[in-house]
């Protein structure tokens, strides 16, 4: 396969910065939105505890100090170089490579077909990680993320008839059974249901789908609830308010996108979804 290329991130920021034990002190607001274990030597060792052909436990500390640094580059908008450090622990460090990936496409890739093809690639890692560590969260919820993207390019009826929802359901559901706190999660399956409904209609949606406007309503509440500072969480209740309501909701989308631009990015991937909302109220 051809070298990936990769676009720098346009808002290097100095306090995007977690060396040494920053990141942990600021772990669980970076990490608000997915819920994702800290990576220590701890982390590490349930991880081979539930596979132990992953590795031996004396490699715990090592591992987690490299993986560790993976997430000090995602979190700073070095992306490559994340997805590469993520990408050499295997299984381990799938959920940072996933992320690395599958933002970087999200947001600076513009060609459709290299946009398909990035989520394809997370999508398949995913799937091979979760044969290693099926109880892996955010492993799950990146293959739901990927697919859905994925679904989103190549149209949702194209999804629908393929069964491309249906999997992102799937993943979506093992995704908040084993985190009822991720807030992403819940923003996704708004998206689902708001996607199927705005594209069938709602009888059709509820019946065949089981996709109802309320419960994406529903899923949004929750996510703002668990995760009202992350810009994200504001960026999606609007995308999803316009999918359901269009022009009726427009006002309460735009408070949503303006709410999501007011916000203080701390790493990367805010950045990104705050540059977003306000380019959608410009």
């Amino acid at each position: 396969m051809a070298k990936l290329k990769w676009a720098a991130f346009p808002y290097p920021n100095k306090a995007f910065d977690y060396s040494g034990p920053k990141l942990a002190k600021a772990w669980d607001k970076l990490h608000a939105g997915d819920q994702e274990p800290y990576p220590d030597a701890a982390r590490i060792s349930a991880l081979l505890n539930a596979n132990p052909k992953l590795g031996k436990a004396a490699d715990t500390a090592r591992t987690a100090d490299a993986l560790a640094d993976a997430w000090r580059a995602y979190h700073a908008g070095e992306f490559e170089l994340a997805h590469a450090a993520g990408d050499a622990l295997g299984p381990l460090g799938a959920v940072v490579a996933c992320k690395a990936m599958g933002i970087h496409a999200t947001y600076l890739i513009d060609d459709p077909k290299e946009k398909l093809k990035r989520f394809e690639l997370v999508s398949e890692r995913a799937d091979d990680a979760l044969k290693s560590l099926p109880n892996q969260v955010n492993t799950n919820y990146f293959r739901a993320f990927a697919l859905g993207r994925y679904s989103q390019l190549i149209s949702i009826a194209k999804a629908l008839s393929g069964g491309l929802a249906g999997k992102v359901k799937e993943s979506l559901d093992i995704t908040l059974k084993l985190a009822p706190k991720h807030a992403e999660a819940h923003l996704a399956l708004a998206t689902y249901h708001a996607e199927i409904v705005a594209k069938v209609g709602s009888m059709i949606a509820s019946l065949t789908y089981g996709a109802k406007a309320a419960t994406a309503e529903e899923h949004l509440k929750t996510a703002q609830k668990l995760a009202a500072d992350v810009p994200v969480v504001w960026l999606e209740t609007g995308n999803v308010l316009l999918l359901l309501y269009g022009d009726k909701r427009e006002d309460d989308a735009a408070i949503a996108y303006a709410k999501a631009g007011k916000l203080k990015p701390i790493e990367a991937m805010q950045a990104l979804d705050a540059s977003a909302a306000k380019a959608q109220i410009e």
